[in-house]
């Protein structure tokens, strides 16, 4: 596999490329990750060309890792905030990978490092290249290791209720999680949607603090995203859900890009999206969690 891995990124980068030094980084209970270092480059001289990080997993799991790639790539086309560029992907054997840009990360950051990344976000979901006012993506990808729905719909309240919402209780329903009121859920979406004008942003879609970090030199970057169109303020509720984003992050964002009136209420929603995949990954306490945003969204309406 290493050696397949070698000939994808010596073909994909037009360098000869040899793996020196390899080290294990993690990679939660989703991938292994790993740093490789050319062995071609002397260390006095090793540059981030020399340098990548290479994502594994199952070789069944490559559509995995070529939607993160496409993702990746269509945030960068925007020029407005910085991820890491894949730079060749594939199968070797019962494997598949994903390799991507080499940065350096931090966490000694200030305020103003984070106020950057929430103007940099801002200027994302701001920006529109050719896209049409609709929601969702060119293709299906994944948000955590489940599938992600993301058939086009004219429609907001549409695609949230049955793409996302939807979708969820349906994963949780044959997993034995009946919610009660999942029917009643469901029947209000759109009531609590209407009226709020949004227009489709590229979103990160996955975006919470451990998708999210520094470069040694302060730049913002984000990554492993769930990317859609759609509306932006599922970036900002998922920031909030499990916390790790400072006050000067959303001060950045609000500079850059106001949200609108009624957010509050809304996060609760979007953010349900993310409380049901987690209790589909993982069961446990996610599902008491989940009944009780269920019963908060209920008494908005």
């Amino acid at each position: 596999m290493w050696t397949d891995i070698e000939t994808d990124i010596t073909q994909a980068t037009g360098r000869q490329f040899t793996i020196g030094d390899r080290q294990s980084i993690g990679g939660g209970c989703i991938n292994q990750v790993y740093s490789i270092a050319n062995s071609l480059a002397s260390s006095s001289t090793l540059d981030r060309s020399d340098r990548y990080f290479i994502k594994l997993n199952q070789a069944s799991l490559i559509e995995m890792f070529v939607a993160e790639a496409k993702g990746l790539l269509e945030i960068a086309a925007t020029a407005t905030i910085k991820v890491p560029i894949p730079i060749c992907w594939g199968t070797s054997g019962d494997r598949s990978y994903l390799v991507l840009e080499y940065l350096d990360l931090t966490t000694r950051v200030n305020d103003r490092n984070w106020s950057e990344l929430g103007s940099d976000l801002a200027k994302l979901h701001r920006h529109q290249i050719t896209h049409k006012s609709v929601f969702g993506w060119h293709v299906n990808n994944t948000i955590g290791s489940t599938p992600q729905i993301n058939t086009w719909e004219e429609d907001w309240a549409s695609f949230f209720t049955h793409n996302r919402i939807g979708y969820q209780l349906e994963l949780a329903r044959r997993k034995g999680g009946n919610f009660a009121k999942a029917t009643a859920l469901l029947s209000v979406i759109p009531k609590l949607l209407n009226g709020h004008q949004t227009q489709p942003s590229l979103v990160h879609g996955d975006l919470w603090g451990g998708n999210a970090s520094f470069t040694s030199t302060g730049i913002p970057i984000i990554y492993d995203p769930a990317t859609y169109w759609g509306d932006r303020e599922v970036d900002l509720a998922l920031t909030e859900l499990f916390g790790g984003f400072p006050t000067a992050f959303y001060q950045g964002y609000d500079r850059v890009y106001p949200l609108a009136p009624g957010y509050s209420q809304r996060k609760v929603l979007y953010n349900l999206y993310h409380i049901l995949n987690h209790y589909n990954l993982f069961g446990g306490s996610y599902y008491t969690q989940a009944e009780r945003s269920i019963d908060t969204i209920l008494k908005c309406v």
